[in-house]
């Protein structure tokens, strides 16, 4: 397993620091007060029969998977969502570290589509839901202002995995996309694996292959909440992203194609800071995303080698998640939509940002900008990407 770093000496001792000034009561900018108790909510919380349904004519079921440290995730084959992951705090406790539903019913019916899901074909935005390949114009459904998001209307998390259960710690999901489903071309093979690893890491790889030219993006679309599920504001989080750059965007969210320095902006996450700390400054790249909903360009994006990506720590439970990744991007995304209109398995609501997701992928709308890194897959060819969250403790 990759080791876990953090970068020099000095990022390190500004962890340090920052560690210790972390003693907030879930209120401070702008947080919520906690409404449920993760305490109690555990696998034992999830009962196969909520999940036992038939979705398009497809069988959907619940299955758990767990390491020989303790840590527990459950998933389902609807949308190949994590429904929980279970990691232990700084002071031994099981935690929900990912929130989520008991029921597939509040999967299916949810105001949010994304929770848990893994995402296709296409991740994050493509602009005005079109683009061309070897000289035709494709039409992509409409489904986020006037753009594409996360594969259309039925994107990858409202379709029925075929999932195989291969030991206590691996499930295989695997999916065929129809040439021309939600507009993009090819019949596209997906084949996705989820593990727990024995050093406490969640291990996301995907594969796929297409007989036609086409574009993939693949991720997951966890939303974190590293106090546990219920707890709060996840603006006191300490977040490090290994990124000298980011992508900014326009009033619809999709990038400028410009690759601009965090340095002196609200975006400068390169030594570790609170998620809250600058999300409401005035800058119009904030105000656009209505808080962090923008793509990091990782650093040493050559190749397809595994690289840090981000660091996150809970100032409640100690538990720090390190991010690796063989993308060249991550979507940093601060729960800005949430609405409180959802109950999750623990009870609370989901409020305004009480959970964050860390995608990781290729950049928005690359199949409109040539300058991003390619997200072609041609036929005879395998997209394989792998991305780790590794979970530890810090006092």
């Amino acid at each position: 397993m990759i080791d876990m770093k953090i970068g020099s000496v000095m990022m390190a001792m500004a962890w340090g620091m920052l560690v210790c000034s972390c003693n907030s009561n879930g209120k401070e900018e702008g947080g919520v007060v906690p409404a449920g108790d993760s305490t109690t909510y555990s696998p034992q919380s999830l009962h196969q029969s909520d999940f036992d349904t038939t979705v398009d004519g497809k069988k959907v079921t619940l299955y758990f998977l767990k390491n020989h440290q303790g840590m527990e995730a459950a998933f389902t084959n609807y949308g190949g969502r994590l429904v929980g992951l279970w990691v232990p705090d700084k002071t031994g406790r099981m935690v929900d570290v990912v929130v989520g539903f008991k029921r597939v019913a509040d999967y299916i019916r949810s105001t949010e589509p994304y929770f848990g899901a893994t995402i296709g074909r296409y991740g994050n935005r493509i602009a005005k839901g079109t683009f061309r390949l070897n000289g035709k114009k494709y039409l992509l459904s409409i489904n986020n202002g006037p753009n594409t998001l996360h594969g259309g209307k039925k994107g990858f998390q409202a379709v029925v995995w075929d999932a195989d259960k291969k030991n206590d710690s691996t499930l295989v999901l695997n999916y065929v996309s129809p040439n021309m489903e939600e507009g993009f071309p090819g019949n596209l093979h997906v084949e996705v694996t989820y593990s727990l690893t024995a050093d406490n890491a969640l291990r996301c790889s995907y594969l796929a292959t297409t007989d036609q030219n086409t574009v993939v993006n693949l991720t997951n679309h966890a939303f974190f909440n590293l106090n546990g599920e219920g707890s709060g504001t996840i603006l006191n989080h300490l977040l490090q992203i290994d990124a000298d750059r980011y992508t900014p965007i326009d009033s619809t969210m999709i990038p400028t194609g410009v690759l601009a320095s965090v340095a002196g902006t609200p975006f400068d996450f390169r030594a570790p800071v609170k998620i809250g700390a600058r999300i409401n400054d005035k800058d119009q790249q904030i105000e656009f995303g209505r808080g962090y909903d923008h793509n990091f360009v990782l650093n040493d994006i050559k190749g397809d080698s595994m690289r840090h990506a981000a660091t996150v720590m809970g100032d409640q439970s100690g538990i720090v998640m390190n991010v690796y990744t063989t993308e060249p991007g991550l979507q940093f995304y601060s729960g800005n939509f949430m609405l409180g209109k959802n109950t999750f398995g623990d009870g609370s609501k989901d409020e305004y940002r009480t959970a964050f997701a860390m995608e990781t992928q290729h950049f928005p709308d690359s199949p409109n900008q040539p300058n991003f890194p390619s997200t072609l897959l041609r036929p005879g060819t395998v997209y394989h990407t792998t991305s780790l969250y590794i979970f530890s403790t810090k006092k």
